[in-house]
């Protein structure tokens, strides 16, 4: 296979041009949107004023929390000599466990407004997720970052731009964490379920295919590996993930 050298700007209208990794980012609150809408239908306690104010809180905490979570966890030491980068979007640099961190504390400012349990919501939202993780990690595909080892494998990709092949590791991502998650969630949710369940599959899952990725993925370049040659800062990330949700799902089932 050879990456194809997409071109990052979707239209250029002359004055602003439009990314495809923001086109990306607006495809997941739409597909959110309307998953959680048909979703409501099934439920009797989602109106849509409640969903339209749910993208919104998550929404915010996806991208402030997703920036901060990046500066704090890859670029400590940068944060710290100047916070104000936090702010210097235009150079990139968006970390997953720090959107969720940022989502669930949405969450909780979103449920202090309606009044609902912090598990009645972010169960009904956790199906909602992994199609926007795909278009996030179809969007690292086409702005040519994150890549995975330098590999001879049939699987892997070759890059003109850096004359090496590599494992296409963003899709690799896309397919695990966006598809295949969505499709067991999606699936698992349309029967009624333990308050807290489905939130424990998709923290074990989620944990699981990000952890197995990161082993052909590229560590990032200012970390590179924690420990032992291999440990990368998203598997550091993604272990507690795969903890939390294995304790949430004994606790359910012990309800």
């Amino acid at each position: 296979m050879i990456y194809p050298n997409i071109n990052p700007v979707a239209l250029d209208l002359g004055f602003v041009q439009i990314y495809w990794y923001g086109v990306m980012y607006l495809l997941a609150f739409l597909s959110a949107y309307f998953l959680a809408n048909h979703r409501a239908k099934q439920l009797d306690d989602w109106n849509k004023q409640q969903i339209e104010d749910m993208i919104f809180y998550g929404a915010i905490g996806v991208v402030a929390g997703g920036r901060l979570g990046y500066m704090l966890f890859y670029n400590l030491d940068i944060f710290l000599a100047n916070p104000l980068t936090v702010f210097a979007v235009q150079n990139g640099g968006m970390s997953f466990h720090g959107g969720l961190l940022g989502v669930i504390l949405a969450m909780i400012l979103f449920n202090r407004k309606y009044n609902k349990a912090f598990f009645t919501t972010v169960d009904f939202i956790a199906p909602l997720v992994p199609l926007g993780l795909g278009f996030g990690r179809l969007g690292n595909f086409i702005n040519s970052e994150l890549w995975g080892k330098v590999t001879n494998s049939p699987f892997g990709m070759f890059i003109n731009e850096q004359g090496v092949t590599r494992y296409p590791s963003q899709l690799y991502e896309a397919f695990l964490e966006g598809w295949v998650l969505f499709v067991i969630l999606w699936l698992f949710s349309q029967k009624p379920r333990a308050p807290m369940v489905i939130s424990a599959l998709f923290l074990i899952l989620y944990g699981m295919f990000r952890f197995i990725v990161e082993f052909v993925r590229m560590p990032d370049v200012q970390l590179g590996y924690l420990a032992f040659g291999w440990l990368t800062m998203g598997q550091l990330l993604s272990l507690p993930m795969v903890v939390l949700g294995a304790f949430l799902l004994l606790k359910a089932k012990r309800v």
